[in-house]
């Protein structure tokens, strides 16, 4: 997912393994979370922001202290996935004007959390494509509130597979022997030659294929496969962005956002304003 849109061990099974299951879910604990209000002219969104997610959590402060996101638009809407707002760029933006690609001069290190996951209500930093940020670092601003939908468990088996893909994806461009790829891949960016982008993409599609029956497949959680089977999420996000928080009152605002009519690009057509951001008790 774009901004405007989103090792290894003794082995390379082994390490994907390591990947897949080094960080076991638990139970989100009320208590000692810091709580903000995200006020908009749809009504209300209250939020917690995780602990485990330091480097997140204290951005996301930093940009609620120095009233950064107040004014801002939730740029990009699309029902049954998300709605994503933090670009500086569209306080004073004209209608229609394409919005996404602005932000703070700085990232954020990914801080991927196998026990935080795209369940409906996940707050999640918005970030480069793996081709533009093979680290997947985070968004300076840019975060994304998820809608999404209810899946049933052979629908997830086979959003476990497009996880694996991505996985093995993100894995190939941060190989040191497929540097030279990246290098191309942004020399034709600068040139806007698209064939010779989508070759670069297609090249490492092709390693993923080859390598995927030889590794092990993401397995979602029974406590993951309990919330995207009834309260609903975004699945196919999990393991390659990072989730820093979730809404705990206000998901019927989500809801209504939601379904507002957009463009061709997804941002509505009537400006969603986030009029400010606040810590709350």
């Amino acid at each position: 997912m774009k901004y405007k849109k989103l090792f290894i061990g003794f082995s390379f099974v082994l390490g994907l393994l390591l990947m897949f299951s080094s960080f076991s879910p638990s139970k989100i604990k009320g208590e000692g979370n810091i709580n903000v209000l995200i006020k908009t002219t749809y009504g209300d969104i209250k939020i917690k922001l995780y602990n485990e997610t330091p480097l997140h959590r204290d951005n996301f402060l930093k940009l609620v202290k120095t009233h950064y996101l107040d004014s801002l638009l939730f740029h990009r809407v699309i029902q049954k996935f998300m709605i994503q707002g933090g670009d500086p760029d569209s306080k004073n933006a004209l209608g229609g004007e394409l919005l996404g690609e602005g932000g703070p001069k700085y990232t954020i290190p990914a801080e991927i959390n196998r026990m935080r996951y795209h369940k409906k209500g996940a707050l999640a930093a918005a970030r480069e494509s793996d081709l533009d940020n093979p680290t997947q670092a985070s968004s300076g601003s840019q975060f994304y509130i998820v809608q999404g939908k209810t899946y049933t468990d052979s629908l997830l088996k086979t959003q476990a597979v497009r996880i694996t893909k991505r996985t093995l994806y993100a894995y190939f461009v941060n190989l040191a022997e497929n540097k030279h790829y990246l290098d191309d891949y942004k020399r034709y960016v600068k040139e806007e030659k698209v064939d010779s982008i989508k070759y670069i993409n297609d090249i490492f599609d092709a390693k993923v294929e080859k390598e995927l029956p030889n590794v092990a497949q993401y397995k979602f959680t029974p406590e993951q496969t309990q919330a995207y089977t009834t309260i609903g999420g975004t699945p196919s996000l999990d393991n390659t962005y990072t989730v820093f928080g979730e809404v705990y009152e206000g998901l019927e605002i989500v809801d209504l956002i939601a379904a507002q009519k957009t463009d061709k690009n997804a941002r509505p057509i009537e400006d969603i304003r986030i009029i400010s951001v606040s810590i709350i008790p």
